[in-house]
């Protein structure tokens, strides 16, 4: 039989790696490609050149593991899909997460159809993640799980992948610890054995996102306005008396503010570099308790901000995602106006899983949190699972 050919998106770190050496030791034909994701002068990454580091490090790896190796250049997809969606939201306010779209636009996208013009039977990735079969109606149903490795899980990055996608992915290393894979790569004497996990942006590298921004968005000095805790209005009418829907809406609304409820502490240089439940670089020294980020209007280019990680500015009870972004993962599941599902579910990398139940209305996808969450940020992902499944996610508007 014709061995199975898989396209390995080689990155260069120690994860990528190892699943290149896995699927090779399984038996597949393994092609190694290296995503060249930045070459655009006029936004200065940093002196370094990490890219360069990475391809020469994914090169060395492929030589070692005598697979084959190239280069493929997806700078201009990535510009076009990623950074410029990226500044236009944070010029508006929201905060996108690039590690999810980079997987939805470039990795499980541009880079897959690349891969399977190459004739591979799939795409592998080194992801901390699992993906498993069930057969619903006759048909096969493919199915995301959480990597094994608690601390490592990866599945919220992936939580836009589709049907058509995951049936051509593997992920090898989902299974093992990471520690496991330092080890594997230690014994087989792989350059990345010891490499550091990056801290970049998706695929550029070693950047730091402020200012990353800060190339292309203008600084201009605003508005500190700190809000006390007692000018919190909560919709608290609605949610006893109203409706089902006026519920929803009252307990997902988030909270506004006008210079007239607080008073100036303070300057910034650009509320579009802020983000819901930022602590660090307000700069506000002499209050009893930290400041914390509650909200920007990028209009007026004012910060509102609160004392301390409780303040109830920071907390809200629910969520909404309108219609045209919810994506399930497990199509199958897709709720009906005026259906409910009881779930877990996550609003950012690493935060443990919280119970919420999803209501479905004629317009948008409701999440009630049985506890009220901290800092839900527009543009964000919400990710909700079952259990170790993960069952669908929607941007939060």
């Amino acid at each position: 039989m014709k061995k199975k050919r898989v396209v390995v998106g080689l990155s260069g770190g120690v994860d990528s790696s190892v699943t290149a050496y896995l699927l090779k030791k399984q038996g597949f034909e393994v092609i190694g490609l290296f995503m060249k994701n930045w070459h655009d002068d006029s936004v200065t990454i940093s002196d370094e050149c990490p890219w360069l580091d990475d391809s020469n490090d994914a090169m060395l790896v492929a030589d070692k593991l005598n697979i084959p190796f190239q280069t493929v250049d997806l700078s201009e997809e990535y510009k076009e899909r990623i950074v410029d969606y990226m500044f236009n939201e944070y010029e508006k306010g929201r905060t996108p997460n690039p590690d999810v779209l980079c997987n939805r636009e470039i990795k499980f996208d541009v880079f897959m159809k690349i891969a399977l013009s190459l004739g591979a039977d799939y795409v592998a990735t080194g992801h901390y993640c699992r993906k498993a079969e069930t057969t619903i109606n006759n048909k096969t149903v493919y199915r995301l799980l959480a990597g094994k490795d608690k601390n490592k899980d990866q599945s919220y990055f992936l939580c836009q992948l589709s049907q058509a996608q995951l049936a051509k992915t593997l992920f090898p290393i989902g299974e093992l610890q990471k520690s496991e894979v330092r080890e594997i790569a230690t014994q087989q004497n792989l350059v990345t054995a010891d490499k550091k996990d990056s801290q970049g942006l998706c695929f550029i590298g070693k950047v730091r996102l402020p200012d990353f921004l800060q190339q292309k968005l203008k600084p201009k000095t605003g508005d500190i306005i700190e809000i006390p805790q007692s000018e919190i209005l909560i919709d608290k009418v609605a949610q006893i008396n109203g409706d089902k829907v006026s519920f929803l809406k009252a307990a997902s609304k988030k909270h506004t503010y006008s210079p007239q409820l607080g008073k100036k502490v303070g300057e910034h240089h650009g509320a579009h570099f802020f983000t819901k439940g930022q602590r660090k670089g307000l700069a506000v020294g002499g209050t009893p308790e930290p400041l914390f980020v509650l909200e920007t209007d990028v209009d007026k280019n004012i910060i509102y901000a609160g004392q301390g990680k409780n303040h109830p500015g920071l907390l809200r009870q629910g969520l909404k995602v309108n219609n045209d972004e919810v994506h399930w993962v497990r199509e199958d599941l897709t709720l009906e106006p005026g259906q409910e599902l009881a779930i877990q579910a996550r609003i950012r990398y690493r935060q443990p899983l919280e119970d919420a139940k999803l209501h479905q209305t004629e317009k948008a996808l409701y999440v009630i949190f049985e506890n009220k969450q901290t800092a839900i940020t527009e543009g964000q992902f919400v990710a909700w699972y079952d259990g170790e499944e993960l069952l669908g996610s929607g941007v939060i508007s």
